[in-house]
């Protein structure tokens, strides 16, 4: 009689692994996942849906992403057999530079306000994607989003929190956002069927003038693209940086230097991932200009590790996977920027000679020192601003992290979406920025725009400094996988600093634990604060580590033994992760339970 293999080491999930052989969805709303699932059975691929679901998640999550944001997307074209980035991460405008903002007295670019936005990506980015390899029309797939825009949307619980908390912000200075936001002059409720008549107008015309230009598809979204960076949406913007002086987390007015024509002299750019090899799966992430590197690092640090034989929640397992989360993030204080201006030396950070080095460190107790490798003739100075509490109160200002105004706050700030067709294609994407509550709306298109500047630093020397031209080093991270040679995994999380650790974590439970998807991200999770946020004020909490309460007491005790400042959160608190894989004929696909919002689908 065969033996049956135990394939399930953890039997409590809180939803089914979805799986199917015709495809799959996942991402951080159930009604943006509905959409990209009614975009496949209209007979799109993975890129039309993916397009479908971005321009969703910006009316329906509001609080975390806006098309005046960012986005790098991952696809994986299964025609070409190849994977490949796009970039839809604006870079810093020509007016803003460091002496500028030294000459406001500043010395940390704004978390919110208007001397933060860099030129607005996820338009372009997504144009490019459906251009290049989608196969439906421009207003195909907006019409969702207008339609949930012109015609409502139930609105989730922490979009209406997020709005209180800034509601006398927008009541005292931010007029225009609280037209949007404040209907009737109060905070919406949870659950209440919330427009942005504005923004549904915006895509309205964009659509109308793409149509115009053109009957052919491909002529309509370069149309399209103009329509954004050279006609009346760039327009809009320009008037608006000139003529309004916004108060912002300073204190003070401040008047925005994007312009015009930085929007006409931009475009998405597609480039080539970087990748890492771990047993049998290569990760792929995008370049340096984001902290995906950090996530390779620490694959890199753990590799010669037995990581199966620990207990997934047990205080060994946790231990190794933060101190050497603790190492990479530190290399990525000291390293990273956008190579189009620095030399990141990706190969060595990645080598085994640097990395056996680097791993001697981790010890049996937790590290409090921001330890970062030294590379001859590479790096720069960290600027580390301690704070001994968790949550630093700002105010009714607004901050740079996109959740309450609070260091550290694991709600989320982002949004993440993956897709698997029936074809193999592959796209997995992490959207911020343009939240509402970073800067004020811009009444004629009904969206504000971004703050991702904050993550430059204002020192000259260091690999992330401003320059004009330059993109910030974001923490936008989707990834994928391929095991065996072949696509595989798609995943991510909202999260800001945090989604670098809880995408490993998904990972190494997967891989080296033998957990499915949905066990993956089920299962208890946590994140640790110990070195500088890349959020204003840029705080950082040396040996922090905060962890969901489902943890074993066992392994809480063990860690605080060990030495880590641990501190115990809600028992769901820690992450928002989606997932979807390919493998062979399947299409499996999972989301996070954590906030009620994720979901996947599938058949």
């Amino acid at each position: 009689m065969p033996v049956l293999k135990k394939i399930n080491p953890n039997p409590f999930t809180t939803r089914p692994e979805i799986e199917g052989t015709f495809g799959v969805v996942a991402s951080t709303h159930w009604i943006a996942t509905a959409v990209g699932m009614s975009i496949l059975e209209k007979g799109g691929n993975a890129f039309d849906a993916g397009c479908a679901i971005a321009f969703t998640l910006q009316v329906v999550e509001p609080h975390l992403n806006g098309p005046g944001g960012d986005v790098p997307i991952m696809i994986y074209d299964a025609r070409r057999e190849r994977a490949e980035v796009i970039c839809g991460q604006g870079p810093a405008p020509a007016g803003l530079t460091i002496a500028h903002l030294r000459g406001l007295g500043l010395d940390l670019v704004p978390g919110a306000g208007m001397l933060a936005p860099c030129i607005p990506g996820t338009f372009d980015a997504w144009m490019i994607m459906l251009l290049n390899w989608g196969t439906m029309r421009l207003a195909d797939v907006l019409a969702p989003a207008i339609s949930y825009a012109r015609n409502g949307h139930p609105l989730v619980e922490r979009a209406s929190a997020t709005i209180a908390t800034v509601a006398d912000l927008f009541r005292d200075h931010w007029h225009s956002s609280a037209a949007v936001y404040l209907p009737g002059g109060d905070v919406p409720r949870p659950g209440s069927i919330f427009t942005n008549t504005a923004m549904a107008a915006t895509y309205e015309r964009i659509v109308r003038e793409a149509e115009a230009a053109s009957w052919q598809r491909d002529t309509q979204i370069e149309a399209a693209r103009r329509v954004w960076s050279q006609g009346f949406v760039a327009e809009a913007v320009d008037r608006f940086c000139r003529s309004e002086e916004v108060m912002d987390v300073t204190g003070q007015r401040n008047r925005a230097v994007l312009t015009g024509a930085d929007m006409a002299g931009w475009q998405a750019t597609v480039e080539e991932p970087i990748g890492f090899d771990y047993g049998n799966y290569r990760v792929l992430k995008p370049g340096p200009w984001t902290q995906g590197l950090v996530a390779l690092q620490q694959l890199a640090l753990l590799k010669d590790i037995p990581l199966d034989a620990f207990d997934p929640t047990g205080p060994d397992f946790i231990h190794l996977v933060v101190e050497a989360s603790k190492l990479a993030f530190a290399d990525r204080e000291t390293f990273y920027g956008d190579p189009n201006f620095t030399d990141v030396p990706i190969e060595v950070l990645l080598s085994p000679a640097y990395n056996d080095a680097r791993r001697a460190l981790i010890g049996e107790t937790a590290s409090l020192e921001l330890r970062p490798g030294s590379i001859s003739g590479f790096g720069g100075k960290i600027d580390a601003r301690v704070s001994g509490d968790r949550r630093v109160s700002v105010g009714s200002l607004g901050t740079g992290e996109p959740t309450v105004g609070q260091i550290g706050d694991p709600d989320g700030d982002t949004v993440h979406f993956d897709v698997v067709d029936r074809h193999g294609n592959m796209v997995a994407a992490t959207a911020s920025g343009g939240w509402l509550q970073s800067s004020p709306v811009i009444p004629e298109l009904g969206f504000p725009l971004g703050t991702r500047a904050q993550m430059f630093w204002l020192d000259e020397s260091h690999p992330a400094a401003l320059v004009p031209g330059k993109r910030p080093r974001s923490t936008l991270s989707p990834t994928l996988a391929l095991r065996d040679g072949r696509p595989y995994l798609a995943w991510g999380s909202p999260g800001g600093d945090q989604q670098d650790q809880w995408t490993v974590q998904f990972f190494l439970r997967h891989a080296a634990a033998g957990m499915n998807l949905q066990e993956s991200i089920d299962a208890p999770a946590w994140h640790s604060e110990h070195f500088p946020s890349s959020f204003w004020p840029r705080m950082s909490r040396p040996g922090a580590l905060i962890v969901e309460g489902r943890l074993p007491t066992s392994t809480v005790e063990e860690l605080k033994r060990r030495g880590h400042a641990v501190e115990v959160g809600e028992d769901w608190s820690e992450g928002r992760l989606v997932a979807a894989s390919i493998d062979g004929q399947r299409r499996r696909a999972a989301a996070n339970p954590r906030g009620m919002q994720g979901y996947a689908a599938g058949r």
